[in-house]
């Protein structure tokens, strides 16, 4: 990487971003009086709310297709490269958020509930806000409910899997934000040392832990695959009328993937948010519970050797979408604006490997599976107490 191409500047990313937001919003609504809001931080997309003639927006603008903070390290070369290619990609068809645009047009069609679209124009999404709790939100409140929203969240989504449905899927899926394809990119055999290396102190850990997953993934699946949402986050569910009403699904990443590619990363980031949170040990261990009853509810009908086999496949895929984003909070570019949660994990980056580490260690082991998810379950209590 040239020191020319790794000098871009969060600054210079923001002020042509919003640029670019004006721009099509005038385009989108000629005359309409846009006010740009707050900034919404990200290390994947940027995103800014506004308001058009007083109408509440998000805009999100995706570079290349590639997260901000890869943009930002200067993976797609220079400033003037990157604004090159994005003039021409952002009219492109099959863009990132022409497919997310599609997608969210997808799921209600799916029986599912999604935040509407309000307009597409030159590389930038325009969507209507979804007020209310999210997921996250009422898990930290009430961590009791747990295993109940987190199963009621995946079963939602059951109308994914209608053939008419899922042929409209494979037609905008995005492969790029599954937790396999993410990983691949971030640690394969010519970059991945490379770029561990700017993790720090947790990039050594992180490098043995990217070995053993190597070896635990699962061969690909043969036959067929489900639709999957693809970047099931608790941040991407609201519940506007409360806990009790039916969720809104923002930001999907639909896509074909392993059956239990939506329970882990939903997983993984709540076992972050609780590790962020450092919760009291009532709150960590009911939440650990109602992590294991969603897991129950999923696999009620397997036998116990498809459980096994089922939970081993979870764990896998939690503990892959845990070290992508660790490591992406671990090596963003110092002016890239973090997420509060992400400052807090990063600070707590020392018992986030910890846990991935002996989870690994007894993956490899040959541990039974069954053992090394309740054992993965304890270990998150304690990590989210440390």
């Amino acid at each position: 990487m040239t020191a020319r191409s790794s000098a871009i500047t969060a600054a210079e990313v923001s002020a042509y971003a919003d640029e670019q937001i004006k721009q099509a919003s005038a385009e989108l609504w000629p005359g309409g009086a846009v006010r740009l809001g707050q900034h919404t931080p990200s290390v994947t997309a940027y995103v800014r709310r506004l308001t058009v003639d007083g109408r509440p927006l998000y805009a999100k603008l995706s570079l290349l297709g590639m997260s901000l903070a890869s943009v930002l390290r200067g993976t797609a070369g220079d400033w003037a490269q990157v604004r090159a290619a994005q003039a021409a990609y952002r009219g492109s068809p099959g863009a990132l958020l022409e497919r997310e645009a599609r997608g969210l047009a997808i799921l209600p069609g799916a029986g599912a509930r999604a935040c509407p679209v309000a307009g597409l124009q030159g590389g930038v999404l325009f969507t209507e806000p979804v007020t209310g709790p999210t997921l996250a939100d009422l898990l930290a409140k009430d961590p009791h409910q747990a295993g109940e929203l987190m199963t009621r969240t995946v079963i939602e989504l059951a109308g994914l899997q209608q053939s008419a449905v899922a042929r409209a899927v494979d037609e905008v899926a995005i492969t790029e934000r599954g937790i396999g394809s993410t990983f691949d990119r971030k640690f394969n055999g010519i970059s991945g040392p490379t770029y561990l290396r700017k993790a720090g102190q947790a990039g050594e850990v992180l490098g043995s832990v990217v070995l053993r997953l190597r070896r635990l993934r699962p061969a690909p699946a043969a036959g067929h695959r489900p639709v999957v949402y693809g970047d099931l986050k608790p941040d991407h569910v609201v519940f506007p009328d409360g806990a009790d009403g039916r969720p809104v699904f923002l930001d999907p990443g639909l896509s074909r993937g392993r059956p239990q590619t939506d329970a882990a990363k939903l997983i993984s980031r709540t076992v972050l948010n609780l590790i962020a949170s450092s919760p009291d040990l009532v709150a960590a261990d009911t939440t650990a519970t109602g992590i294991e009853e969603f897991a129950d509810a999923l696999t009620a009908d397997l036998s116990a050797d498809e459980r096994a086999e089922w939970l081993r496949h979870l764990v896998v895929l939690w503990l892959m979408d845990t070290t992508n984003i660790l490591s992406t909070y671990l090596t963003c570019p110092p002016d890239l604006p973090l997420a509060e949660n992400a400052g807090k994990l990063t600070a707590r980056a020392e018992t986030v490997c910890g846990l991935l580490e002996i989870t690994t260690a007894g993956l490899v082991a040959g541990t039974d599976p069954r053992a090394v998810w309740r054992l993965a379950l304890a270990d998150v209590v304690k990590a989210a107490n440390r």
